[in-house]
């Protein structure tokens, strides 16, 4: 999940730090004088500001530089926007569109197969300033599925259709794919969109899915192919990429894109379209102190049942925003737990109640440490679903 609040309050900050850190370096010095001679000025934006994700899972070391290279395109792409004045929203979707090309990205080219061997796409996106929201789920054969979600967007400011309709803001399968061709987004095989590596996936999963119902029958194959979609869609996989942008206004946008879960069932939709969850944006108004923008990735079944992004643009309003944030995310989605120890190692186990079997793991102290010297601290994250309402 990322997010970003209030982009004076970002600014301030990073003004008081370059202060605290380097007080006698001539940046600091420059940034005291600004400060000095703005004080009886109205405060205004100074440039805009994008943050995107490439998703949340594992992000391979050989494919490090692809990562990295792609997520510095997709900032450049959307700052490019706002330096030539485009809104946030337009900006945001700019940073989308360079995510979604990217072969190694789980999101439009190369997004997961489906169970069936398709590929059909979540997306949304929503603009601060107006509150408005376009999403689309389980969409097959668009390239780019940001570009639906923000031209349903755009097309509901526009106000009703004929005859006193309303225009549609959440659109899916093949009713989104034909808006999409209908309002000018040009279609693109299906069989086109599947990277080498997304197809190399999807071939060893359903092998792995096929031997597993090959062993069991009954009870047993139910178990095992659950076991099995669990252990593919774990961390060896990445999920909904995003970005947040701030324009030169100082108006907010969020957006986020998914391929969704590898071997999801035909028609799954993910928290990357629910209103909420996958994504959120709002500017400052008398209601809230600050402007706030999310960008989740993760899990959709476990996000959608949170609402998540809603729930951290929430917490981001409180005036200690870290201390919310962090009650949100372990009120609402999970705990943290932690051990430590002095001695030259402790063995740990760990299970919930909605886990088939015990996690074990050995801490051990780093090498040079003297036992009773030192301690150790680490834990982890344990996922609670009755938490949940």
């Amino acid at each position: 999940m990322i997010g970003l609040s209030s982009y004076a309050g970002v600014m301030e900050s990073l003004m008081n730090s370059a202060e605290e850190q380097q007080p006698s370096s001539p940046l600091a010095n420059s940034w005291s004088k600004i400060q000095e001679s703005s004080k009886n000025q109205k405060p205004k934006c100074v440039g805009g500001f994008v943050l995107v994700h490439a998703g949340a899972g594992y992000h391979s070391e050989s494919k490090a530089k692809e990562y990295k290279h792609v997520c510095k395109r997709a900032c450049q792409r959307a700052v490019d926007r706002l330096k030539a004045g485009a809104l946030a929203v337009e900006a945001v979707a700019a940073a989308l569109v360079e995510l979604e090309d990217s072969p190694f990205t789980n999101a439009g080219m190369g997004s997961n197969l489906n169970l069936s061997g398709e590929i059909e796409c979540d997306a949304s996106i929503m603009d601060g300033k107006s509150l408005h929201y376009g999403a689309v789920g389980a969409i097959s054969g668009i390239k780019n599925p940001v570009l639906v979600a923000n031209r349903l967007l755009s097309e509901a400011q526009k106000g009703k259709l004929s005859a006193g309709r309303i225009p549609p803001c959440f659109l899916v399968g093949r009713g989104a794919h034909d808006w999409a061709v209908s309002h000018g987004i040009p279609p693109c095989p299906s069989e086109k969109m599947a990277s080498k590596f997304s197809l190399s996936a999807y071939k060893r999963n359903k092998r792995k899915m096929e031997l597993a119902e090959k062993i069991d029958t009954g009870h047993n194959h139910t178990k095992k192919r659950r076991q099995s979609s669990e252990n593919e869609n774990g961390s060896g996989c990445l999920d909904t990429v995003g970005a947040v942008v701030i324009d030169l206004e100082g108006n907010v946008a969020a957006a986020v894109s998914s391929g969704g879960l590898a071997m999801k069932h035909p028609g799954r939709v993910g928290q990357a379209a629910h209103y909420g969850c996958g994504c959120w944006a709002e500017n400052a108004c008398s209601m809230n102190s600050h402007s706030t923008a999310v960008s989740t990735s993760g899990c959709g079944e476990h996000l959608i049942r949170t609402m998540l992004a809603r729930e951290c643009s929430a917490a981001m309003q409180s005036e200690d925003a870290h201390q919310a944030l962090l009650e949100a995310m372990q009120n609402k989605f999970i705990m943290e737990f932690l051990w430590s120890h002095t001695t030259e190692s402790m063995c740990v186990g760990y299970m919930s109640a909605q886990d088939s079997r015990a996690k074990t793991h050995i801490s051990r102290l780093p090498p040079g440490t003297i036992p009773g010297q030192c301690l150790a601290i680490e834990g982890g994250v344990c996922r609670l679903m009755s938490v949940v309402e």
